[in-house]
């Protein structure tokens, strides 16, 4: 019975593939997707995550039953707590400008298995909160009807009285599913400018109810006669920021198309940056806007803003506020569409996945393999399954990938450089060369993920710097200097006739140049030798010998010869000792 139990070595062996991280290539640039996103493009893609359902519904619940007009607190601090988060997936996004978002920064930080449960958390939260906006929006266009859409489904097709099924078979939302479905399939150039009309819809829609509701404000309702600003105190406050972080959580959209963008280095942090912004300031301005019109308590949760208008006597308002939610939800639809197909093609291109998956088309240069079927099966979630319960765990799926992605960055910068510790034998082979990657089929070697890391477009024959040494910025300009420091102290004088080997080399590269950049790089180079000298406690008059040293790279100049130097051209020391000589 024994010999049928695994081995001490064989589990070992197990953990160390289960935490092993992946390697990344040296050109990080390199991808089969098309880099055409520019900066504008990913900060409406953030924009159309962040700012949909819950600029029209999340407020007025929040309002109504939680923290009343100090939404707008909670919302303040909500979105600061995003921000945070959005610093991590930013650096992140910068650093490793591969698709995957939250799963590619597990793996490369902090293990094959973590990246395995966050790739699968992130599948599970952008199916169902898809698909739990699909059915809003289906609502909230059937309510505008008068629920017509409703009641012809449960004539015809009949009510079901099911657990965890829908009460009635949503085609609506199974409809808009599939056609966004098939635009996004057409590539992500057509997915960015249909991105761009729903948003541009949504924020003029934004900035209408922000006019008209300062219009109609009426600060006495934040009075005391209204209940005051914060009826529920500062613990509906903070429960009110947990309910509203969540309406932040588009902005990992920007991430996962990091291999999309042309310059992923500025654009992602800049538009991650861009869209929080934005969306914070337009769910405080709303909050404000809301909870001014009509007093907090007699809103509407299910449709608080076009309940507001119709209230004031602006009915005709309510039509615009119901135009613009659903663009809103169009375009975290699309978001979530754009995202989900392309951690699934990270995840297969690992092998984590069916390996189908991986497939990018030839002409739109997106996975259309994964976009079809996740696509199909979002529209069947959205169909038949009732989604509030589901809902829920949302939350949980979301913060565990918010917290491995800043652990990632915490391991990113605490961990050791491999070459720093020199491994046993490292000093008969000090240049080796590293390891290529695998040939033939031979398997992947994971490595530390420090080892492989390099910024976009970094030269990586740089010198690489320990954490807090600073690099001065005109370093790269003083290359030219290499070959004019002195030589150590009891180097011999070189002869005139015995010149280094490499001295008519540095005679033709010196041929062209102005004698004025010459007699600057001696003077510069002989003031950093008297440097290090003051540095290293040495009296003044060691330099003397220093000074009568030639440099490395230029002929020694004899005096009376050919290559003599006038006084003016000398050394300080050097014409001090001919005054004293005089």
């Amino acid at each position: 019975m024994a010999r049928w139990l695994p081995r001490s070595t064989d589990l070992t062996r197990f953990c160390q593939k289960l935490n092993r991280v992946k390697t990344l290539e040296d050109d990080m640039m390199e991808t089969s997707f098309n880099r055409c996103l520019s900066t504008i493009d990913l900060t409406l893609l953030g924009i159309g995550g962040m700012v949909g359902s819950g600029l029209y519904v999340l407020t007025g619940t929040v309002a109504k039953e939680i923290a009343g007009p100090a939404v707008i607190v909670s919302f303040i601090i909500a979105g600061f707590a995003s921000l945070l988060a959005a610093l991590c997936y930013a650096e992140f996004g910068a650093r490793v400008p591969k698709t995957g978002s939250a799963y590619m920064f597990t793996y490369v930080s902090v293990g094959e298995i973590w990246a395995f449960l966050i790739g699968w958390n992130v599948l599970l939260e952008y199916m169902i909160g898809g698909a739990a906006v699909a059915r809003a929006w289906s609502g909230y266009l059937d309510s505008i009807f008068n629920h017509k859409i409703k009641n012809f489904t449960e004539t015809h097709v009949g009510a079901w009285q099911v657990p965890f099924l829908a009460r009635y078979p949503d085609f609506l939302a199974a409809a808009i599913l599939l056609v966004a479905t098939a635009f996004i399939s057409f590539g992500a150039k057509v997915s960015s400018w249909l991105n761009h009309v729903f948003s541009a819809i949504s924020m003029g829609v934004i900035l209408f109810i922000l006019i008209m509701g300062f219009v109609l404000a009426q600060p006495k309702n934040w009075s005391a006669q209204e209940g005051g600003f914060a009826p529920y105190g500062l613990s509906g406050i903070m429960a009110g920021t947990a309910t509203c972080f969540y309406a932040f959580v588009g902005f990992d959209v920007i991430a996962a198309s990091s291999e999309e963008a042309r310059n992923p280095q500025r654009a992602v942090p800049r538009a991650i940056a861009f869209s929080l912004g934005l969306a914070t300031g337009a769910y405080i301005l709303v909050s404000v806007v809301l909870t001014l019109m009509v007093p907090w308590h007699t809103l509407d949760p299910d449709s608080a803003l076009a309940d507001a208008f119709y209230r004031r006597g602006y009915a005709w308002a309510g039509f615009l506020v119901a135009t613009g939610s659903i663009c809103a939800m169009n375009t975290v639809l699309l978001s979530n569409l754009f995202s989900l197909p392309r951690i699934v093609y990270a995840m297969a291109e690992d092998g984590l996945f069916f390996q189908v998956f991986s497939r990018v088309h030839p002409r739109t240069q997106v996975p259309v393999v994964g976009i079809v079927v996740f696509g199909l099966l979002m529209a069947l979630l959205a169909l038949v399954f009732d989604l509030e319960a589901l809902v829920q765990f949302l939350s949980i799926g979301t913060l565990l990938a918010y917290t491995f992605v800043a652990a990632s960055i915490i391991v990113l910068r605490f961990q050791q450089h491999k070459g720093d510790v020199p491994a046993p034998g490292a000093s008969s082979r000090p240049n080796a060369e590293p390891h290529e990657g695998p040939s033939g089929g031979e398997l992947k070697e994971y490595e530390s993920f420090s080892d492989k890391l390099h910024l976009v477009d970094r030269d990586k024959s740089k010198e690489q710097r320990e954490p807090g040494q600073l690099k001065a910025a005109f370093e790269p300009y003083l290359e030219f200097l290499s070959d004019f420091y002195p030589d150590p102290p009891g180097t011999p004088l070189p002869s005139a006739e015995h010149h280094p080997q490499h001295l008519p080399d540095a005679e033709a590269q010196l041929h062209d140049v102005a004698p004025l950049r010459r007699l600057a790089a001696l003077g510069l180079a002989r003031l950093l030798w008297l440097r290090h000298l003051a540095q290293q406690g040495e009296p003044a008059g060691a330099a003397g010998p220093a000074c009568q040293r030639p440099l490395r790279g230029v002929p020694g100049r004899q005096p009376g010869g050919e290559g003599a130097s006038s006084p003016a051209q000398l050394p300080a020391c050097h014409r001090a000792a001919r005054h004293r000589h005089r």
